[in-house]
This record gives C-alpha cells, structure tokens and sequence, in this order.
C-alpha cells in the first residue's frame, strides 16, 4: 500500500473507526489504542483485502475482531466498583445496577443488526447516516433498524418484567 493511499485510508476512516470503538468498549484511550491497531493491521494486511466491502466496513471489522481479542485477553482483570459508604446510597446502587442490569440483559437478548445499530445510535451518539455508512446501507435503514431495535427492547424488558 502505497503511501497516499495509507495517509487517505487514515485521515477518512480514522473518527469513523474510533467512534466505532468508543461505541463498544466505552474507554477513550482503549479506543484510541485500539484505533491505532486497527490501521496498524489493515496496513500490514492489505493483500487480505478483496475489496468485497468497502474500506469502512473492513476496518470496522478489524477493529471489532482487535477489542474481541483484547475483551478475551483481559477478561480477568475486571475492575471492582468502588466503596459506597451509606446505607441509602447501597440501596440506590443496587436499584440503579439492577435496572442497568436488565436494560443491559435485553439488549444482549436483542439480534444484530438491532443491537449494534442501538449501541451506534444510544452510546456512540452516532448520526443515522454514519449508521447507514457503517452498515453500508442507507440513512432510512438506519432510521427503520434502530427504531425496530427500540420497540423489541422495549418488548423484551416487559417480558422480562413479568418474569421477575
């Protein structure tokens, strides 16, 4: 890969690519570090690249596949949460934590691209037409899936409501 062609590669991709990251991981210099792995790969594989999809969606993929790996490798070093000292702030903790529980639980249970298009959407603040970009699809298509996406979360946090 040539040298322009790495420096245009990075330049258009690179928001798209942390945004992507921050997304899913939530941690600004995991992100970034991430990122930079992400371009470091795609430069030194590029004859991987059949040009099947486009060029945001093969390094969107090599970014998933990179904090895939990293979720694995440290799995075990998750961290603790911090003290809470009063007895009413425990009970708040614990009312927040399980209510973030069960929202967190219902978007697992949700089915691609449902999950990811909310994530985009709710987490990473993400426009519908980067959406649509992503996906390599169109705002409109963004715009139906994450309302979809919304109305089977909400479907399933009832459900899951009356099981408890």
């Amino acid at each position: 890969m040539d040298r322009d062609t790495i420096s245009r590669l990075y330049e258009t991709y690179y928001m798209h690519v942390y945004s992507f990251l921050l997304t899913k991981c939530r941690d600004k210099n995991l992100a970034e570090e991430l990122t930079q792995e992400t371009f470091v790969k795609a430069f030194a594989s590029e004859s991987d690249y059949r040009g099947e999809a486009k060029e945001q969606s093969w390094l969107c993929a090599i970014a998933k596949n990179l904090l895939y790996d990293w979720s694995r490798k440290n799995a075990r070093f998750s961290e603790m949460p911090e003290d809470v000292q009063s007895d009413e702030n425990i009970e708040k903790e614990l009312v927040r934590e399980d209510s973030a529980f069960r929202i967190h639980l219902a978007l697992h249970a949700l089915e691609e691209p449902y999950r990811e298009v909310f994530e985009l959407r709710v987490f990473g603040e993400l426009s519908f037409q980067k959406i649509g970009a992503i996906f390599g699809k169109t705002e409109t298509w963004a715009r139906v899936t994450f309302h979809r996406a919304k109305g089977k979360l909400t479907e399933r946090m009832r459900e899951n409501d009356t099981e408890l």
